[in-house]
């Protein structure tokens, strides 16, 4: 069965990455800023995490693609497939939906 799941992802794994990668979106561990939460998935055994991005005007007119999908038509924002990063357990942390508030 697949689930979703939503995760954030550790703002030093990304630092990391950056190292190797400058696409690497910035998360940052301010807990004024936004928390970095994406979709968490796997292909073979290697777990992948996508970022979402916030609803904007040009997501109601883009087309789904294999690196884009929208959320509702655009209008909840969309899963960025062009920006995933592999991850494992030690560099994110569970959203838990079932919460009312949850501690990034």
């Amino acid at each position: 069965m697949n689930t979703l799941k939503l995760v954030i992802v550790d703002s030093n794994y990304c630092d990391y990455l950056r190292g190797f990668d400058s696409k690497v979106v910035y998360n940052y561990a301010n807990k004024n800023t936004r928390p970095f939460i994406g979709v968490l998935f796997n292909v073979g055994n290697i777990e992948y995490f996508a970022p979402l991005s916030s609803p904007k005007a040009k997501h109601l007119t883009m087309k789904n693609r294999i690196d884009f999908i929208k959320i509702d038509s655009g209008k909840l924002g969309v899963v960025n497939f062009n920006n995933m990063i592999p991850v494992t357990p030690n560099n994110y942390t569970m959203v838990n939906l079932n919460k009312k508030t949850n501690d990034f």
